[in-house]
């Protein structure tokens, strides 16, 4: 089979779960899954053979935790295990046509800024995985269960750079629609397309109905081929042991819409066996092949996407040290991250993507934009324009960009778009193109038209479309050129009428050298707009440009029924009517704990301390700002990174108070002591350490005893420390029995304490089946939990 020809040409069928039908087979709890492609081989190829008897095209190698990071406990290597695991597949697949996929999982923590794992060390996990599966003989490369978009960028590059296989990318979201860091499944889709997988979808996470809501809006964000591996509903107990509510022939009712609807790969995640995809077989006359979308451009981060097409886009251009006097000196010092403040500041005046530019000859420009994007990452959610006339830079910034970013720039120089253009195409971005080449900048209008064709037809070359094009026809100053001024917007004009490109315009530079420069600007703005302009890159704040951008998107139809216009005056009649405002230190804290501006919160705090005791700072000031930002991640207007990175920085706050407390030798007063533990037989405990981070830095002591902890360990230490609150977490099926027995051990041991637990596999049905106490969505879920056990200072 050549998988790249027949994907979408008919329903491809996947295998179901692995670990399903290795508890079914007798797997001990805390056994760990790649070790059987040593220890037990026949039995892994038993159920490999009984997925191909079903009708499974594409078998999965029981590798999804075969990382280096995953394995150190095991003995194995990670050639060992994964080398075993494809030949154990190849061998049942054998003569039957089925291809054998390369399953790769999450690495097992968290990438920053939420964890500790970087960029390249994730990439390195990957690529150890990707280079030994594709040696070994698998056929494609299945990147499943990733709930990070960061992360799962780094596989993907991982298994582009490192074989030549097909790439499916699938990742999990949770009952809002949005992935566990807050991506839509329409950014899944943006920018796992730039990169250029050959499918993309959703796996694990819900039921299949429950699914059905989000596959509909990637189905609608994307051309490329969409795969869909649910679980067989949610897990029930039943005499002890964990299994799934929804049946296989419910799951193929379901599957057959998915089908109808576009769907071209199908298979199942946790709960689904063998019977599940001999079932799916029906489905496979129900196939209808998709008619390409009519798609809109959009550039996007990873919690936010911006549409290029329709009204116009402002692109903020003050994170630039040659620009700001300010920004220089903060990057001469050392502090790159200043420019989050920068970043901070323009989207509230009005931007909707930011600029980065990182060029001064004193500092190591890459570097310090590979640091701003990673402290932007979490806190700033316009998407980036990265501003640099070194590829070197451009590629790196890229690279580790979760989104789908621009490049500002290239020009008609063959020198410049030899070098430019490959990296543009590589990651899926937008270019800004400058009318500029050889012979400098033309003079008329002609000229620029005619750079600005050879820029497009060379894209071409390279596979890049004309619509990935910003093209920029440089505007002259009025005070040295002023009938240049003219040419700029007949070209603009040409632009716009002649080809699929977008336009873009630095536009400030029209008033150099002239008083009263923002009245140039703000009026040059204007022409610019009915000349078709798509984007700007200017100051936001700069006066009058917003709201000639919103009175011209209300003439022009865009602001349908002036809605957005008379919004945002409104606001700002609200701002000027209140007047100048004696700060309120709440609000203060909150903005320093949503931009994690940590120096600024210790700064705070001291201040505070000098006429408030700790506690008084710590229960009027730090808290209820913490509880304001909890409100918020409540609401989903900010996401898991933002809440960590709050959490984080009230930490700092928390530190100064302890510094203020130990020189007098006083000590911070615990709100209460917590027990928690990832529970016997499972090693996954991401959630339990954000769980860990909130909790400690709302004022409770956390003894994390870490993971596949003992029953008796946990019994033991909740015992010698006289706790009120334990908190229990688990993500595989598997080790869901060993939370029912701690919970069990605790209530024999006759302790009083409360338990909450959490995990993928939970719900709230479940975790009162087993005992609990309480049930934790999330992260933020544990700190409402212990306010109500120990009560809210």
């Amino acid at each position: 089979m050549d998988i790249r020809k027949q994907i979408g040409e008919e329903l491809l069928l996947f295998d179901g779960a692995m670990g399903t039908m290795l508890q079914t087979y007798g797997m001990k709890a805390g056994q760990n899954p790649e070790a059987l492609n040593l220890e037990d081989p026949e039995l892994l190829g038993r159920i490999h053979r009984e997925y191909v008897e079903a009708g499974a095209q594409f078998i999965t190698t029981n590798t999804f935790g075969a990382n280096a990071y995953k394995l150190q406990e095991t003995g194995y290597s990670v050639t060992e295990v994964i080398t075993a695991a494809v030949e154990i597949a190849k061998a049942a697949t054998a003569g039957t046509g089925a291809q054998v996929a390369l399953d790769i999982g999450p690495v097992g923590k968290m990438m920053k800024p939420i964890g500790l794992l970087d960029f390249d060390q994730a990439y390195d996990y990957f690529r150890e995985q990707v280079t030994i599966g594709a040696a070994a003989g698998a056929d494609l490369i299945l990147i499943e269960t990733m709930s990070d978009l960061a992360e799962m960028r780094a596989a993907v590059l991982a298994a582009k750079e490192n074989c030549n296989l097909p790439i499916f990318a699938t990742m999990t979201f949770t009952e809002d629609g949005n992935t566990l860091t807050g991506t839509e499944p329409e950014i899944m889709a943006l920018s796992l397309d730039a990169l250029g997988v050959d499918v993309l979808g959703v796996n694990c996470s819900l039921g299949p109905k429950e699914l059905l809501p989000i596959i509909k809006r990637i189905l609608d964000a994307t051309n490329t081929p969409v795969m869909v591996q649910a679980n067989a509903g949610i897990p029930v107990t039943e005499a002890g042991i964990a299994k799934y509510n929804v049946g296989s022939k419910d799951y193929l009712e379901v599957a057959k819409e998915l089908t109808g609807l576009g769907v071209s790969v199908i298979g199942g995640c946790c709960g689904t066996t063998p019977e599940y995809i001999r079932n799916l077989q029906q489905a496979k006359a129900l196939f209808v092949k998709r008619e390409a979308n009519q798609l809109k451009r959009y550039v996007c981060s990873a919690q936010k996407k911006v549409c290029l097409d329709g009204q116009i886009t402002l692109i903020g251009e003050r994170i630039n040290p040659s620009g700001n006097k300010k920004l220089k000196e903060q990057f001469v010092a050392g502090n790159p991250l200043a420019a989050i403040k920068v970043a901070f500041e323009q989207v509230q005046k009005g931007a909707d993507v930011l600029d980065v530019n990182t060029s001064l000859p004193m500092i190591d420009e890459t570097d310090y934009m590979i640091k701003i994007i990673d402290g932007m990452s979490g806190l700033v959610e316009a998407p980036l324009q990265f501003d640099s006339t070194k590829p070197e830079v451009l590629e790196a910034a890229l690279r580790r960009y979760s989104g789908v970013a621009i490049v500002n720039s290239v020009n008609g120089k063959e020198s410049s778009m030899a070098e430019i253009y490959p990296i543009v195409q590589k990651y899926g971005a937008f270019v800004v193109a400058l009318c500029l080449d050889e012979a400098g900048i033309p003079d008329d209008a002609a000229g620029r038209t005619k750079v600005a064709q050879k820029l497009i037809d060379r894209a071409g070359e390279y596979g890049i479309g004309a619509g990935r094009l910003l093209v920029d026809c440089l505007v002259l100053t009025a005070a040295a050129q002023q009938e240049a001024v003219m040419e700029t917007l007949k070209a603009l004009r040409w632009v716009k009428e002649n080809t699929q490109a977008l336009t873009t315009l630095g536009l400030s530079n029209v008033s150099y050298g002239l008083p009263f420069r923002a009245l140039i600007n703000r009026t040059y703005f204007a022409m610019a707009l009915t000349s078709g302009l798509d984007t700007v890159i200017i100051n936001p704040g700069a006066d009058g440009i917003v709201d000639t951008m919103r009175a011209f998107n209300v003439l022009s139809g865009q602001d349908e029924g002036a809605i957005d216009y008379i919004d945002y005056n409104n606001k700002k009649a609200v701002v000027k009517s209140d007047g100048p405002k004696q700060e309120n230190v709440v609000r203060s804290y909150r903005e320093m704990l949503l931009e994690g501006d940590e120096t600024g919160i210790m700064k705070a705090t001291n201040t505070l301390l000098k006429d408030n005791t700790p506690l008084a700072v710590v229960d009027d000031h730090i808290v209820p700002a913490l509880d304001e930002v909890g409100k918020l991640y409540e609401q989903k207007n900010i996401f898991l990174p933002q809440l960590i990175r709050a959490a984080e920085t009230a930490g700092k706050a928390f530190e100064t108070i302890r510094a203020k407390l130990a020189a007098g030798n006083e000590k911070l007063e615990s709100k209460g002591t917590i027990v928690m533990a990832t529970v016997r037989g499972d090693i996954h405990d991401i959630g339990k350490n954000l769980a860990k981070v909130l909790l400690e830095n709302y004022g409770y002591d956390v003894i994390d005893l870490g993971k596949d902890v003992p029953i008796e360990e946990v019994v033991a230490v909740a015992k010698q420390h006289q706790v009120k609150l334990v908190g229990l977490s688990a993500l595989m099926t598997t080790t869901v029995t060993a939370m029912e027995d701690t919970i069990t051990a605790l209530r024999e041991a006759g302790l009083p304490v409360k338990v909450f637990v959490g995990g993928a596999v939970l719900t709230e049905k479940y975790a009162k089946a087993i005992g609990a106490d309480y049930y934790c969505k999330d992260a933020r879920a544990g700190v409402t939990v212990a306010e109500e056990v120990f009560g809210k200072a």
